[in-house]
């Protein structure tokens, strides 16, 4: 009795000096998905997003598709997700201390069409055309903060996106 007592007391002294979990989420992917698996995770806190927007304003019919995307983390850009020669190139910056809480936007005939990454601070940022099916990706734990993208790119747009939340 007293040998399981002693190695109670030892397993509990052990689990308090570890650390506390970090709390994290997927909001599953949401698109077609055809093409190549990316993932933007990278060490650090998310300081940036660029955005590529491929924009046709025909005359029948106007549509928008994500081409590319990379993340700014701590002043280092990940590589580009996609492609950027076909669009217009939109960037947010984000101030100290603020990070995103919130990734909405539209998905139509296969791609990505619009995002939309809302921070802490009530800061907004747009890219692409309303169109198609929404979706709106967030954290399910009080504290966390967007930590990195993923999902699939067929080299012309993004099919699919996901995004990974996490406490920093």
């Amino acid at each position: 009795m007293l040998h399981q007592l002693v190695l109670l007391s030892a397993l509990c002294a052990m689990s308090m000096t570890l650390p506390l979990p970090e709390f994290y989420s997927y909001s599953t992917a949401v698109g077609e998905g055809n093409g190549n698996e990316f993932s933007t995770a990278h060490d650090g806190r998310i300081r940036g997003i660029r955005v590529y927007e491929y924009s046709n304003n025909g005359y029948y019919y106007s549509y928008s598709y994500i081409n590319g995307i990379q993340l700014n983390y701590d002043s280092n850009w990940t590589e580009l997700v996609g492609v950027k020669y076909y669009g217009n190139e939109r960037e947010i910056t984000l101030f100290d201390n603020e990070h995103f809480i919130q990734v909405s936007g539209k998905y139509y005939s296969g791609y990505i069409s619009e995002l939309l990454f809302v921070t802490n601070e009530g800061r907004f940022f747009k890219v692409g055309q309303p169109s198609g099916l929404s979706f709106n990706f967030y954290p399910t734990h009080d504290g966390s903060e967007l930590r990195f993208l993923s999902g699939r790119q067929n080299g012309f747009a993004l099919t699919s996106i996901g995004a990974h939340w996490a406490v920093y």
